[in-house]
């Protein structure tokens, strides 16, 4: 029975938990500094809980030591270095953290461990790669790729008509982080927040769409004209936080008021994060579309996938935690099963050149009532 260890018992690590948990095959433990969100995971399943500082490069090396499989679901701002300390274990890693930083910085390292680590893999990035990681192997040329993804709340409250299903330190980070793309085959950068434009989701309306730096690792591991990736958010949004941001409410370098130094962001986290924060039982879904488009046998073809999933009364999980979450756990089973196996660190689209292990990952994802509809011309 192999034994593994999520990393973070917030909505999303709960999740990863629990769905492991539910397989035979292994034993599984939870670790996290907050005891309320190490109780809440308990109550999930047969998990092990454990409270632990893991900020602690010495101290996570010590908690995964005994493990076979380590899974992350942890803030962005200590991503990298849970990252280092985990491969310096030498263990397999699957994580979701949206890191700042170069994960392909430690890819010498893990090659050197002999360790497979999978880096963004929840749902975007995560399966947005994926799949767009399939649809460049499939055609012949690729020309262009988009993404559209956002969780939103069912219900609209004014002022944000919005609410954060993972960490909202790192949805700020979306409104203020430079946002990289490709146009005519050359990395541009633009204002987080640019280029909006309206578009319409069956089941939902019309949602408003702007530049965010989502693509990542695609920046390399494509080539093609145009590679594009927005976020999405009921109308309205994208002026709401454009203004905080100009204002300078979204700035971290500290400011003095009164003789007391006070960083803005620190401030509007503290007043945002207890009116994004989603209520015991508070319905989300998350929606995604990703179009590519190529020529394959010398014809324009077009693959296309749309993601429409809402919260589960069920379990009491958002749908945004199980959508991430969930691939996480699959590509789990699949690291430390041995069916996927590359020494090294590993975005998710490399995952998705092998159609196989694609479709796989897509039924398991039905299984648990995450359907990704297939739009495709071919």
């Amino acid at each position: 029975m192999k034994k593994v260890i999520v990393l973070g018992a917030g909505m999303v690590g709960a999740v990863m938990a629990r769905d492991l948990s539910e397989d035979s095959r292994f034993t599984v433990a939870i670790a996290d500094i907050n005891e309320q969100n190490l109780e809440k995971a308990s109550r999930k399943g047969n998990i092990q809980i454990i409270k632990a500082d893991l900020s602690k490069p010495a101290e996570l090396k010590n908690l995964v030591k005994d493990f076979d499989l380590v899974c992350g679901a942890l803030s962005s701002h200590i991503g990298f270095s849970t990252l280092r300390s985990v491969i310096e274990s030498g263990k397999d890693y699957c994580d979701i953290s949206f890191m700042p930083e170069d994960a392909m910085e430690l890819n010498s390292l893990a090659k050197e461990k002999g360790v497979t680590v999978v880096v963004d893999c929840g749902v975007a990035p995560g399966m947005s790669n994926m799949l767009c990681g399939y649809a460049n192997s499939y055609f012949d040329q690729t020309e262009s790729i988009e993404i559209y993804v956002g969780g939103l709340p069912v219900v609209r409250t004014l002022p944000y008509e919005y609410k954060a299903a993972f960490s909202p330190a790192d949805v700020i980070e979306e409104y203020t982080r430079p946002s990289r793309f490709i146009v005519d085959g050359k990395i541009v950068t633009k204002p987080a927040l640019s280029d909006p434009e309206l578009m319409d989701f069956p089941g939902i309306g019309t949602l408003e769409a702007f530049n965010t730096d989502g693509l990542r690792s695609l920046l390399k591991t494509i080539k093609a004209p145009r590679i594009v990736e927005k976020t999405l958010r009921y109308p309205g949004h994208i002026e709401l936080m454009r203004v905080l941001r100009e204002t300078g409410f979204l700035n971290k370098d500290a400011i003095d008021i009164s003789g007391v130094k006070i960083s803005p962001l620190e401030l509007t986290s503290k007043l945002l994060f207890k009116m994004w924060k989603y209520e015991d039982g508070e319905e989300d879904l998350t929606v995604m579309r990703v179009i590519a488009d190529g020529m394959k046998n010398g014809k324009s073809a077009r693959l296309a996938w749309d993601l429409l999933d809402r919260y589960d009364p069920v379990h009491n999980e958002t749908s945004m935690s199980r959508t991430t979450a969930f691939p996480n756990a699959i590509v789990a089973r699949m690291v430390v099963s041995g069916e996927y196996k590359n020494p090294g660190v590993n975005p998710p689209e490399f995952i998705g050149r092998n159609k196989k292990l694609l479709d796989k990952i897509l039924d398991e994802l039905l299984k648990r009532g995450v359907k990704f509809e297939n739009n495709s011309t071919l």
